[in-house]
C-alpha cells in the first residue's frame, strides 16, 4: 500500500506520507494491526533518507 500511495510523487512528497494515510488507504485498521502499517512509512521515509544521504555524499 505504501508503494501505491508513493508512486508518482517526488520524495519530498512521499516522505509527507503518514503512519495515518497507510492506515486510511488500508480502510481503517483495528489497534492490534496499526503497527503493521506505521512499519511501511517508517521504512519508506528511512529508504528516503538513507538514498539522500548517498546522494549527498558522492
Amino acid at each position: 500500500m505504501v508503494s501505491d500511495i508513493a508512486k508518482g510523487k517526488t520524495l519530498e512528497e512521499a516522505l509527507k506520507i503518514t503512519n495515518k494515510d497507510v492506515a486510511n488507504e488500508l480502510g481503517g485498521l483495528p489497534k492490534n494491526k496499526m503497527h503493521c502499517s506505521n512499519l511501511g512509512a517508517d521504512a519508506l521515509h528511512a529508504a528516503i533518507k538513507d538514498y539522500q544521504e548517498k546522494i549527498k555524499n558522492k
